[in-house]
């Protein structure tokens, strides 16, 4: 079994039992969390496809954490023109882990 889920922008396919790493989710770690913008599930027998979504349709995910992604290196370089610019960034996320899929 399995369900295709939107979160912050994104696309991810999911089964009981994934841990994955999403956008940030204005959530607690320990305390559950819902995703109720399921795209596709396919438990075993049959496939819904939603347009857009599946009516009904669930992804239930406890928080584990909240962390930042290792550092992204920005460079920004002309050349002949001595331009440089260098940034860093650590992009926020929060890692789930999928609990149950009701469709």
């Amino acid at each position: 079994m399995f369900a295709v889920i939107e979160t912050g922008g994104k696309q991810y396919k999911v089964s009981p039992g994934d841990k994955i790493k999403v956008e940030k989710l204005d959530a607690e770690a320990g305390k559950d969390f819902v995703f109720d913008k399921v795209l596709l599930v396919n438990d075993d027998k049959d496939v819904k496809i939603g347009e857009p979504t599946v009516a009904g349709a669930k992804v239930q995910a406890k928080v584990l954490r909240e962390d930042r992604n290792k550092k992204v290196i920005v460079f920004k370089y002309h050349s002949k023109t001595r331009y440089r610019k260098k940034k860093g960034h650590r992009q926020p996320f929060t890692e789930v882990e999928i609990v149950k899929i009701e469709s």
